[in-house]
């Protein structure tokens, strides 16, 4: 293999001379207090485990390129009495690829990856990514430095086994989309848990297509402990949500994890606050789940210019809810302030639904409310753009 053989050619430790010279122990302070100094860095087979901590700690600043406050927690973790083999690893790192920053973000993250052979533990992971994923190689370097826990993983019963099985849902595009987020789907969590939920959906007879959309966009909610996953289910089914449409999803999604669930009352509190009851909240959830993970910035940002601007009772966006999910700046304003002017010259109706404004394509909305009144109303292109506002017209 083309990496392995380039490895090989490699002479030993080549790149540390150079990599080693990010500071000079002489002149590193470790704190106010303490400094690194000549004559405490004794040889790495010393007896002394004070001497072996600041030789780590040395070793951590100068070849790996730790400040030194990240280099004294991350000794805590990782201990050697020879530089034999984090030189190798190091000297492998850089040979391929890896930055000095990624190398340092790789070792702050995961200092035990010092202790790996290059060859048996780490190449045959960068292998499997560039050969099996078709991943470019610039993009897995920036996927391992993120989570170097992918080093850690087997090929054989981890890495290539979770890749076919979601190649087989998911497709292999989308898998490799995956590995560049580094996704955690890859992690040891995968046999207890996805593969669990995914069956169970399955068995409730949720199409493959939703069971994928669950993969690809929400992991998180597909990784959960089994446990807890049935009864978010429970949960979903309860409010009445059919497991054949793709609203169940978005439902178990919105209803999955702690961040989301207090979003959920964030969201609940702001939309009673204007006004909605608990029925007009289960209405627009069951609509648009989605609607329960939005800031209280973005939805009362939108109610109030509608509720102000265009005269909407707020209450009536519940049966609407995917209106919140426009853009206020680039979308409502704009259409909003067009069909405003539209309708103070007598050209439109004032009571235009807000479906009819907001949710057509921009070119049909051009055709529809500037292109067709151009002439009436010549400067509805540049309200449209920001340009002008109808005060001033």
């Amino acid at each position: 293999m083309l990496l392995r053989s380039t490895f090989s050619r490699i002479p030993k430790f080549h790149f540390l001379n150079h990599f080693c010279s990010i500071a000079n122990v002489n002149t590193i302070l470790l704190d106010s207090e303490a400094a690194i100094s000549p004559s405490k860095l004794k040889p790495f087979s010393s007896e002394n485990k004070a001497a072996e901590k600041v030789n780590v700690i040395s070793y951590m600043i100068n070849c790996c390129g730790l400040s030194p406050e990240i280099a004294i927690s991350t000794s805590e973790k990782v201990h050697f009495d020879s530089p034999e083999r984090p030189d190798a690893v190091l000297n492998f790192l850089a040979e391929n690829g890896f930055s000095k920053s990624q190398i340092a973000e790789i070792v702050r993250k995961r200092p035990s990856i010092l202790l790996s052979d290059p060859e048996k533990t780490l190449l045959p992971k960068i292998e499997f990514f560039l050969q099996w994923t078709g991943v470019a190689k610039a993009d897995v370097l920036r996927t391992i430095a993120r989570d170097p826990t992918f080093l850690t993983r087997s090929v054989e019963n981890q890495l290539i086994p979770i890749y076919n099985y979601l190649k087989d849902i998911i497709g292999a595009e989308k898998v490799a989309t995956l590995v560049r987020r580094g996704s955690w789907i890859f992690n040891r969590t995968f046999a207890k848990r996805v593969i669990p939920n995914v069956d169970f959906l399955r068995a409730l007879g949720i199409p493959n297509s939703f069971i994928a959309l669950v993969l690809f966009n929400f992991p998180e909610a597909i990784g959960q402990k089994h446990d807890q996953f049935r009864e978010i289910v429970a949960e979903v089914k309860e409010m009445g949500f059919d497991p054949l449409k793709s609203t169940f999803v978005l439902a178990l999604h919105a209803r999955s994890g702690e961040g989301n669930k207090v979003l959920w009352a964030h969201c609940y509190e702001t939309y009673t606050k204007w006004g909605w009851s608990k029925d007009d909240i289960y209405m627009a959830f069951k609509k648009h789940p989605h609607c329960m993970l939005l800031s209280e910035k973005k939805i009362s940002g939108v109610l109030s210019f509608l509720a102000t601007k265009m005269g909407c009772e707020s209450r009536m966006i519940a049966r609407h809810p995917h209106l919140l999910f426009y853009s206020l700046e680039k979308r409502i304003i704009p259409r909003c302030s067009v069909v405003h002017l539209l309708s103070l010259k007598g050209l439109v109706r004032k009571d235009k639904s807000l479906n009819t404004i907001l949710c057509p394509a921009e070119k049909k909305f051009l055709d529809m409310f500037v292109t067709k009144y151009a002439e009436e109303a010549p400067q509805l292109y540049d309200i449209y753009k920001g340009k002008a506002v109808v005060s001033e017209v």
